[in-house]
């Protein structure tokens, strides 16, 4: 890559792929699909506390794919950029090849 702007743009896309790439947060963007969550609902969820729950979201809005807003006490989050799901489809969609490529050859030996 010659182009500083070129390296630049894959630069941040790297990024946002790099927020992505956690168990925790994945799982956190699929339950945003259904709509705003408040932070409490993810600690209740998992055996995690507020402030690992809250360091995963902070994560996820500098990379843009969540947006926040305070009520009171309570932060609920959002999908920024709901489009982020179809690549969480096209995830799927891999690991289900991988899967019938795999059983392919377990029925063939």
């Amino acid at each position: 890559m010659r182009d500083v702007r070129e390296k630049a743009k894959y630069d941040a896309k790297a990024n946002i792929l790099k927020a992505l790439a956690h168990p925790t947060r994945l799982w956190m963007v699929e339950k945003l699909a259904h709509g705003e969550r408040c932070v409490c609902e993810f600690v209740d969820a998992v055996d995690f506390d507020f402030s690992t729950i809250s360091r995963h979201l902070s994560v996820l809005k500098q990379a843009g794919i969540v947006m926040d807003d305070k009520r009171g006490k309570q932060v609920y989050y959002t999908l920024k950029v709901p489009c982020v799901l179809n690549f969480m489809h096209c995830v799927d969609a891999v690991l289900k090849s991988q899967a019938e490529a795999h059983a392919a050859l377990v029925d063939s030996a």
